[in-house]
């Protein structure tokens, strides 16, 4: 779902029953992309790639040019350039598509007040309340595709449907610049043909444990035994999946953002063997979750790290506090803890991930002691000294060390995400491939 390129598009084009149909799912174009396009008009046409081209920097967003070429976001660069050697490769320019998102999502708030945005260049609206003041939902859509083009120079791709689910692929298959409503009396019709892969939840892996039973289709997974189906996905995943095929999706669209998680995870320019190294690097990495936990007001009660090697062999390990923190050391010690016999004896390792779990409101809960008292008054006050003279201006002693071995920009590569969405909406970025970006990041390089 997340690398269309546009050849399956699929769109509405007469009168259709959208009475029954008030959830919107308005999904960007190529956003990157075609932000960097609005000033480089000559580029229209051409396999245009966002992205960073030092060490292993990676593609942020892919035209639909290239993408026909095989290219997606997320994939390295060095990857997208083999398989499409003419590509142009842009750096990318965060306050440019930030400041056209914002323009984005007050056209949605003009229409109704129910908008649940999802990344910087998606959203869920439900018009219920917009009918008598802005007609039916289909007349909503194509006024919205109107003013955005009309407004910014961009081209968004909307699906309406009677659910966030249905809506969300529907946009999909219109991609791109199109509409597509799925009437509620069509929604098993307009699912059950599509790929496993379409259903939220089903990444790579659990595709293939599908298609070894021999379930292809949405429909494959609606028709199949309720008992087999647990076998081969977990009880709780065989629930969801089954009530998503079936066009079933009860969630509203819910204007407040609730972070599930926060989390910073680094690619390096090249493999760490040295466990020091990569306890600094993991540091590093805690300050920034801990940083960004306090500004959001918030607390975490599990740690979580993740660990990529060489080979690609990935692991992940949490541990779970007995008080809820926002402490970068206390999230270091954790995540140091858990690293713990995964590194060392040579292992090569290629990314590492810090990131905070469970989350919930600082000062909503008493604790009986603060066991990170200390550190945690110092690191407020270090976020005070950061705020008039710069997050660098106070850190860690080894932090400096690492600084002057290896400049962040000339050999790493940083990316992070917030997750609040199954699968392809499990990140920031667009849900046709543009990836997550992080103005709090290094960002891949650039």
């Amino acid at each position: 779902m997340s690398k269309q390129d546009g050849s399956s598009r699929q769109v509405t084009t007469g009168p259709v029953d959208d009475s029954a149909t008030p959830i919107l799912h308005v999904d960007m174009d190529a956003f990157f992309v075609s932000v960097e396009l609005l000033s480089r008009p000559e580029l229209r046409g051409k396999p245009v790639l966002v992205g960073g081209t030092a060490g292993r920097g990676v593609v942020a967003a892919a035209s639909y040019e290239a993408r026909r070429y095989g290219v997606n976001s997320a994939m390295p660069m060095s990857v997208a350039l083999q398989r499409c050697p003419n590509a142009i490769v842009l750096p990318g320019d965060y306050p440019s598509y930030s400041s056209y998102s914002k323009r984005v999502m007050e056209i949605f708030g003009d229409i109704t007040p129910l908008v649940e945005p999802l990344s910087i260049d998606e959203a869920f609206l439900d018009v219920s309340g917009a009918r008598r003041l802005h007609g039916s939902p289909a007349e909503i859509a194509w006024s919205i595709r109107e003013r955005v083009q009309a407004e910014t120079g961009l081209t968004c791709s909307i699906g309406v449907a009677a659910t966030k689910y249905v809506a969300k692929v529907a946009s999909g298959r219109a991609k791109p610049d199109g509409m597509l409503v799925v009437p509620a009396t069509e929604t098993v019709a307009f699912l059950h043909p599509l790929p496993v892969s379409a259903l939220w939840g089903v990444g790579r892996v659990t595709e293939e444990s599908l298609q070894r039973l021999g379930l292809r289709t949405v429909g494959d997974v609606a028709s199949m035994p309720p008992e087999a189906l647990e076998r081969a996905v977990g009880p709780a995943l065989a629930t969801r999946l089954a009530q998503l095929a079936r066009g079933e999706d009860p969630r509203a669209v819910h204007t407040a953002r609730v972070e599930k998680s926060i989390g910073h995870e680094q690619t390096f320019g090249h493999d760490l063997v040295d466990p020091v190294e990569i306890r600094r690097e993991l540091l590093q990495l805690s300050g920034n979750v801990a940083v960004r936990l306090r500004k959001a007001g918030l607390v975490a009660r599990t740690v979580s790290l993740k660990l990529r090697y060489g080979d690609f062999r990935t692991l992940t390990r949490s541990r779970t506090l007995a008080e809820p923190t926002d402490v970068a050391r206390r999230i270091y010690d954790e995540a140091s803890d858990a690293l713990v016999g995964l590194v060392g004896d040579g292992q090569r390792v290629r990314l590492i991930g810090v990131r905070a779990e469970n989350l919930r409101e600082s000062g909503s809960g008493a604790m009986l002691w603060d066991p990170d008292e200390e550190w945690r008054d110092a690191e407020r006050t270090i976020d005070e000294v950061a705020a008039k003279f710069g997050r660098g201006a106070v850190r860690p002693a080894s932090l400096v060390h690492r600084e002057r071995r290896s400049p962040r920009g000339a050999d790493a590569q940083r990316g992070a995400a917030d997750r609040s969405e199954p699968r392809d909406r499990q990140r920031t970025g667009s849900g046709e491939g543009d990836a997550p970006f992080d103005p709090t990041a290094a960002g891949w390089g650039w």
